[in-house]
């Protein structure tokens, strides 16, 4: 049967068919699709776990126990798991087990760049990186095989374009795994140092099996051109190289560690120069370079962002015939489309929170989901942000260096998904350090960022079923803290009022702002509202909320009844009582 599927949904389709039967995951672009795919097949237990060390934890203890498990994330999801994923390479699996880790170059969706094929060296973790979906569905399929075959975890490598691209699947026939036998084995998986410095012996036994497989492996092939110039390349790139340079000799490699060296050695050497095209860091360029090899890369490439077709031709052009250019477009096409920065969507309940700490002044410790585009204009009120739940770290930090004082100015915000994923161990932190820091949890009541996931503190699986629920003020007070505030964050008087006694306490404190995301089924959505012209006295002070809504006219603010909600933030907001709803 043949499908027209994204990458990260040929990933769940392979496991699903590779006969997987536990996947657990915490989602983040661009890897969400694949553990929201997998929800959709009864045969498979699915979860979205706490956070990516937790997912990993979990389909390591699936495999253990002789199942094939898979776990996926995004690139700095997998620094959240590394703990666990270096040393599974230790314990080896029992069956397959496939981590799927999505980079994001060009960073559409992520606070970084990061190479993960560096996570497989340094962890000694064979890597399979696929190139379009038909790929992401073998490879995926593969990796389960190879997992079980060599005893070794499989990282699958995806970018944002392989797993967000659509093309034409062949599905094969599902296998029917059943699961291993379970059998306890201290030497193999406890990690205590006597046994750990065992397996290490193991890892390295295994790491050469692993380089003698990717001398012949199938996945490491050459495509012969026209002998006109040889390039190396692996993932999307691959794809670049071929439309760039259909002429080319191409060493497409799927296995990207180990890399294998006597294979790239006959390909060089039917080579006068020898070019790598990879994104990101120079990973296969150092390894060639590390047995011998002279290449051309990133000297004439980037380290920056993605690659194009039309950069390798423009780069490599004294070197390579290039293929066809796509025929320009026209005239009107060819305008620049006008800059569209991102905003929070009208009636965001983060929009009032984010207009009072910008009103008060206070430095705010941002984290990452949607509320970081709180420091954009107009609300411009986070000062820093690094990664999920620092916020809560940083403002104990400056509490520390600073002192009481600057702490009375300064409050962290995160969300409630980031809040369960590892922000508690910060709040822990404050409080066990005796700190004083204010914490606002912008209780949205989903994951929303990355597209309406469920999470513990919604009370819903993945696959919709009603669960345990957790709660956020008792959890905060379970951990010492004994102020703890849950108010609306669109009531802007009062949430002003909360903040302000708050951060002006000498103990840590927590403001749960509670308001359900308007995108959300089920939340009511109200008229649209107006201005009255004759009330409105054009001081522009509903435009510092930033609601998309809301637009600048000759003849003064105006509501965009199209976009607006009827939320009433901006009714709230106007001391002339110029706005209103059309059924007031």
């Amino acid at each position: 049967m043949q499908c027209l599927l994204l990458g990260n949904e040929a990933v769940a389709f392979g496991a699903r068919d590779a006969g997987v039967t536990v996947a657990s995951a915490y989602p983040g672009t661009p890897s969400t699709e694949i553990t929201e795919t997998i929800a959709k097949f009864d045969e498979v237990y699915s979860e979205w776990a706490p956070n990516e060390k937790v997912a990993v934890e979990t389909a390591i203890g699936a495999s253990f126990a002789g199942a094939r498990a898979i776990c996926a994330m995004k690139h700095v999801g997998l620094n959240v798991a590394a703990d666990p994923l270096f040393t599974v390479s230790y314990t080896g699996v029992n069956g397959g087990l496939c981590i799927v880790v999505a980079d994001d170059p060009g960073m559409h969706s992520s606070q970084n760049e990061q190479d993960s094929r560096f996570y497989a060296r340094s962890a000694h973790i064979l890597m399979l990186e696929p190139s379009d979906s038909q790929e992401c569905y073998d490879f995926t399929r593969l990796a389960f095989e190879l997992s079980e075959r060599f005893d070794t975890p499989v990282l699958l490598r995806l970018t944002t374009r392989v797993a967000h691209a659509r093309s034409v699947v062949a599905l094969r026939e599902k296998e029917q795994y059943l699961l291993k036998d379970y059998k306890k084995d201290m030497a193999k998986y406890v990690m205590v140092p006597a046994n750990a410095i065992a397996r290490h012996v193991v890892v390295e036994k295994r790491d050469a099996l692993l380089r003698e497989y990717a001398e012949t492996a199938p996945l490491n092939r050459v495509e012969r051109g026209q002998g006109k110039a040889c390039v190396v390349s692996s993932g999307i790139s691959y794809q670049y190289v071929k439309e760039a340079f259909p002429d080319a000799d191409v060493l497409k490699l799927g296995v990207v560690y180990p890399l294998p060296e006597e294979l790239l050695k006959d390909f060089a050497a039917q080579a006068k120069k020898l070019i790598v095209a990879e994104e990101l860091e120079p990973y296969i360029e150092t390894h060639c370079r590390a047995i011998g090899i002279e290449t051309l890369g990133k000297a004439r490439l980037t380290l920056q962002g993605e690659l194009t077709p039309a950069m390798l031709r423009e780069r490599f052009a004294d070197i390579l015939p290039a293929g066809e250019a796509p025929q320009a477009v026209s005239a009107v096409t060819a305008e620049p489309a006008p800059p569209r920065p991102p905003a929070l969507c009208a009636g965001c309940p983060h929009r009032g929170a984010f207009y009072v700490l910008g009103k008060l002044k206070l430095h705010v410790m941002g984290d990452i989901g949607c509320y970081t585009l709180g420091a954009m204009p107009p609300s411009s009120a986070i000062d820093a942000c690094v990664c999920m739940g620092a916020s809560i770290g940083m403002v104990h930090g400056m509490d520390k260096a600073r002192g009481a004082q600057f702490a009375a100015k300064t409050v962290a915000v995160l969300g409630d998904s980031t809040f369960i994923h590892s922000g508690i161990t910060g709040l822990i932190d404050i409080v066990y350090n005796k700190g004083v820091s204010t914490v606002i949890i912008l209780d949205n009541s989903i994951t929303g960022m990355t597209g309406h996931q469920q999470n513990p503190a919604t009370g819903i699986t993945i696959k919709g079923e009603k669960t345990r629920q957790i709660d956020l003020k008792k959890l905060c007070e379970a951990v010492g803290v004994e102020r703890v505030r849950v108010c609306d964050p669109f009531d802007l008087k009062d949430f002003e009022k909360v903040v302000l006694e708050e951060t002006a306490a000498a103990e840590p404190s927590v403001i749960i702002a509670q308001r359900p995301c308007i995108l959300l089924k089920g939340v009511r959505r109200a008229a649209p509202c107006y201005i009255d012209r004759e009330k409105c006295k054009k001081c522009m002070s509903c435009l510092r909320l930033g609601c998309p809504a809301i637009v600048r006219k000759p003849e003064g603010p105006s509501i965009n009844e199209s976009m607006c909600v009827g939320c009433g933030l901006c009714a709230r907001l106007c001391a002339f009582g110029a706005i209103c709803g059309r059924g007031e």
